[in-house]
């Protein structure tokens, strides 16, 4: 039987845990070769390990996302080696400090929109010549349900999120006549360690796992998928439009 996504070449980063090293592991199994990207080598290898198991392959990126100078140059290295990249995974991201909005200091604010933001949009920049070149290439960013509920206390994480919804549905409207589909995923609570981290008093076991979402980014990254600019809420089980205030 054939594989979903047999012979793609997918881009995964925050490759060595949680979210994105179970798209990695899901990635791999479904046919794609796997480019992981992660500050930890150990961790990437242990991931390389993971694949090979699955009798799939990798090719391991160990650069921080905030590498500006690695990260402009992944692009053209992509483009040489395989000629295309068909999926983006741009899983990367952290949560930043939690408090009152205006008690988060310039560096740590910084911080968050670098590493969330910017960053991704540098990396959206160096391999859209890559994803160019798919015949049916797919990007999914990673947002979250803070970008819409604006909790209390979540202000830079959230403000970020919702940031990354907007270069998304951007990017998805300047390439809505390609065959380029652009999607943003909420997450939901699961059992990864920023979830931890934020919410330390919460009993993991209740909680679904990456494991769990990955069959969907799966579905997402597929040359069938055929929704652009548009919301993949797992809580839902569902595709959600963005609509304007009521």
């Amino acid at each position: 039987m054939t594989k979903p996504l047999e012979g793609r070449i997918a881009l995964v980063t925050g490759a060595s845990r949680g979210i994105g090293r179970a798209a990695a592991l899901a990635f791999a199994a479904a046919g794609a070769h796997v480019v992981a990207l992660a500050r930890t080598t150990g961790a990437l290898e242990e991931l390389d390990d993971e694949i090979g198991a699955l009798r799939g392959t990798a090719t391991l990126v160990p650069v921080d996302l905030g590498d500006a100078p690695a990260i402009e140059k992944l692009g053209a290295a992509l483009l040489q080696r395989w000629g295309r990249l068909d999926i983006l995974l741009a899983n990367a991201g952290i949560l930043g400090p939690l408090s009152p909005l205006t008690h988060a200091s310039p560096k740590e604010w910084a911080k968050v929109f670098d590493t969330n933001v910017t960053a991704n949009w540098r990396l959206l920049k160096s391999v859209e010549p890559a994803l160019q070149a798919s015949d049916a290439a797919r990007v999914i960013l990673m947002s979250s349900g803070a970008a819409h509920k604006c909790l209390a206390y979540w202000g830079p994480y959230s403000i970020s999120k919702a940031a990354v919804e907007a270069m998304g549905r951007t990017y998805a409207a300047e390439t809505v006549t390609t065959p380029m589909k652009v999607m943003m995923v909420n997450p939901g609570p699961l059992r990864t360690r920023m979830r931890a981290d934020a919410m330390p008093g919460e009993d993991p076991m209740t909680l679904r796992t990456p494991e769990d979402l990955a069959p969907h980014l799966v579905a997402i990254a597929s040359p069938d998928w055929a929704e652009t600019g548009k919301i993949y809420d797992f809580p839902q089980g569902k595709v959600l439009t963005p609509q304007l205030p009521a």
